[in-house]
């Protein structure tokens, strides 16, 4: 083993100590815990190299060090040790999420999920609309005067609007515009359909073409996606027994609150197709430089369309913790599959 290998496999055993104990790593304790084949001289040598490099620092006048966030950043980057998720812990998955009947009690019990399974706060972020197909389009007639236009995608996002008319409308022409709707706009890529919408007047009988204008007015603002319905997340109350890892938790609980935070988070694992760790300030943002957190894309027929995480201490089980998001977010693509 060179000098190399043997400082990062001191720096594990520092790593996982502490996750383990909450408490400074000292040599003598390594010695005792780790088979590392040195003396504690040796070890001692190593931590001085690994707190000259920034890995590892003394919290306080005992000899005890603890991983920085790039020592954490170097320890997940060499994770290589993820175990698979148990039995127990695939069943309770399973139990879960299966029998969800729509997207939204699919979302709800995958943040319900990962709350239990990692003791953190957990977050899913619904389907990206710009990432959806459409599926089908629903033109209902309330009145002569009032239809609600139903938009369905292919990731089971529902989104639906009121819209009032000028003139009474027959049912006729209902049908007409529903069936142009569906021929028109079905299986497009949502971020396509502004282009397709723009004709749809020139598509339809000119004695329609009104009706049609509002409608394609509607269904523009319907696919402007609002960002404060795109995150869904449980498991706020875990920070409650996270005291010591968050002894200031107000900071870590505004930052909750600006979902523009999560999302941004987020929304880098729809663009990637790896589990994401951030640690500390890592994040970005300075309630968060306690935090670590954790994210991953579920997808679709091939494309990732969303993302689900956890955040928790940065003084977490990353393997653990890691392979539970993944699995996650792998049941509930599957679940969106068979849909």
């Amino acid at each position: 083993m060179t000098v190399e290998d043997r400082k990062l496999e001191v720096l594990r055993a520092i790593v996982e100590d502490y996750i383990a104990t909450n408490e400074p790593v000292g040599s003598k304790s390594l010695v005792d815990r780790h088979n590392l084949g040195v003396s504690s001289a040796t070890i001692r040598n190593d931590m001085a190299a690994l707190e000259d490099e920034g890995l590892i620092a003394q919290p306080h006048t005992s000899a005890g060090r603890v991983p920085t966030d790039a020592g954490y950043r170097v320890f997940v980057d060499r994770l290589t040790d993820i175990k698979p998720l148990s039995t127990a812990e695939r069943r309770a998955i399973a139990t879960f999420l299966d029998g969800a009947v729509d997207l939204d009690d699919v979302l709800h019990r995958a943040v319900r999920a990962l709350a239990q399974l990692t003791r953190n706060v957990a977050v899913v972020q619904y389907p990206t609309l710009s990432r959806s197909r459409v599926r089908h389009l629903e033109l209902v007639m309330i009145s002569t005067t009032r239809l609600m236009l139903v938009l369905i995608t292919d990731t089971g996002r529902v989104e639906q609007r009121l819209v009032d008319v000028a003139a009474p409308v027959r049912e006729e022409d209902v049908y007409e515009l529903r069936a142009t709707l569906n021929a028109k706009l079905r299986d497009h890529p949502l971020a396509e359909t502004p282009d397709v919408v723009s004709e749809l007047p020139t598509a339809v009988d000119p004695a329609l073409r009104g009706l049609v204008t509002t409608l394609s007015t509607i269904l523009l603002e319907v696919l402007v996606e609002p960002a404060n319905d795109r995150i869904l997340m449980g498991g706020t109350a875990n920070l409650s027994q996270q005291t010591v890892d968050f002894p200031a938790i107000r900071p870590v609980l505004e930052a909750l609150e600006e979902q523009v935070v999560l999302l941004r988070l987020l929304d880098q694992s729809v663009s990637s197709s790896k589990v994401l760790v951030r640690i500390g300030n890592e994040t970005q943002h300075e309630g968060l430089a306690t935090a670590s957190v954790i994210t991953t894309g579920y997808g679709l027929h091939g494309a990732t369309v969303g993302a689900v995480g956890v955040l928790g201490p940065r003084r977490m089980e990353y393997g653990p913790t890691m392979a539970r998001v993944a699995a996650v977010a792998r049941y509930v693509g599957n679940l969106l599959e068979d849909r």
